[in-house]
């Protein structure tokens, strides 16, 4: 959508703000499925997208605030059937993205975690970003393409 002064704007767009602890990484899944069902997702799409924001927000409790507390942000936004995700945190960063991608690596080996998050999500959404930097912090963005909406929100 175009405003009067020329800015792109989402169809749709939602945010949350919510401390690292695991128990929010249910709360985080199930609001951006009721966020996301507005575009009549199927089933098969609805649980590829939780899966893919359970693995990134669990990243995040997990790897960047390692056990330590901080803020988690989730971002969803609508573009004429294109869900965009992004999950945030101001942990400690990854230090070696490329390497961080790899199936099977972890930075915490101790945890019964099998390294196959990123890898979890990069099968489940068509575009996966990382932006990481040691000290500050990660952010992912994810993008899949609804394949049931084919008319922007708010249009008969």
């Amino acid at each position: 959508m175009i405003t009067d002064d020329g800015m792109l704007v989402p169809d749709n767009e939602m945010h949350l703000q919510f401390r690292s602890v695991s128990e929010n990484e249910a709360f985080a899944r199930v609001a951006v499925a009721a966020f996301v069902s507005q575009l009549d997702p199927t089933m098969e799409e609805l649980t590829e997208l939780k899966t893919a924001v359970s693995e990134a927000v669990t990243n995040a409790i997990i790897h960047g605030y390692e056990n330590t507390y901080g803020e988690v942000r989730v971002s969803c936004a609508i573009w004429n059937g294109v869900v965009e995700i992004e999950i945030e945190d101001d942990g400690k960063g990854i230090e070696d993205v490329e390497l961080a991608r790899q199936p099977l690596w972890t930075s915490r080996p101790e945890l019964e975690r099998s390294g196959m998050g990123i890898t979890i999500m990069e099968s489940f959404v068509d575009e996966l970003m990382i932006e990481s930097a040691p000290g500050r912090g990660t952010r992912i963005r994810m993008r899949k393409t609804i394949a049931s909406s084919t008319k922007p929100i708010g249009q008969a």
